[in-house]
């Protein structure tokens, strides 16, 4: 990730708007998709995305740094086309969690095995079947944030659930084990401020359907249908 760095002596103040994708197809189908390629969104999270199209363009983004996979791109997709100025970068650390062996598999079965519960009460010593562990995918997360938030301005980052939830629960200073207390919806929106070197975290899950919301499962959970 190359970004331009804050003039010494100047403030550095940048804000990141972390966005989770809009509901797909996956979330539909209770699917556990993972870093799975060509999941589409549904036809509510197209909804969704054009929603969000609106309420972005309110926002002064300077940058748009998203997960490579389609249901991240496809989510900001009709605001990157009614804001011609402002690109997208591709960034593989805030891609979805590697499941491993659980990817593709439908959540209420994934629940019946021993892992599920340590998952729920320890994430921390969880390394998922031939994928990571959400130790990993934190410290490749943060980092990545760490690197946006040195450039000032505002910044979109377009992720998903359990990636949102880490960093989320990172900057409010709480252990790795507690992220599952936050719940983060598709096409929800959260907020981080870093103000010279101070840290204020102003929204989470604020979304654009103010219907039912998610439980904190893995994955992110898949909001209102």
């Amino acid at each position: 990730m190359t970004l331009r760095s804050t003039a010494k002596g100047k403030d550095q103040v940048s804000t990141i708007y972390l966005l989770r994708h809009a509901h797909s197809k996956a979330n539909a189908s209770g699917i556990l998709a993972g870093q799975l390629p060509g999941i589409e969104l549904s036809t509510k999270g197209k909804e969704q995305s054009e929603l969000l199209a609106r309420v972005l363009g309110t926002l002064d983004i300077k940058y748009v740094h998203a997960s490579p996979l389609e249901r991240c791109l496809a989510t900001v997709n009709p605001y990157l086309l009614a804001n011609s100025k402002v690109s997208v970068r591709e960034e593989p650390a805030f891609i979805e969690m590697n499941y491993g062996d659980w990817t593709g598999k439908k959540l209420n079965l994934l629940a019946r095995r021993s892992l599920w519960k340590e998952i729920q009460k320890r994430p921390s010593g969880v390394t998922f079947p031939s994928g990571e562990s959400f130790l990993e995918m934190r410290h490749r997360a943060i980092g990545a944030i760490e690197e946006v938030r040195k450039t000032n301005g505002n910044h979109l980052v377009v992720s998903h659930g359990d990636v949102i939830r880490v960093i989320l629960n990172h900057y409010l200073g709480a252990h790795i084990d507690e992220f599952q207390r936050l719940s983060v919806d598709p096409a929800s929106i959260s907020v981080i401020r870093f103000t010279n070197g101070n840290v204020s975290v102003q929204r989470i899950n604020s979304t654009t359907d103010f219907g039912a919301h998610s439980g904190s499962t893995l994955g992110g959970g898949a909001g209102s249908k």
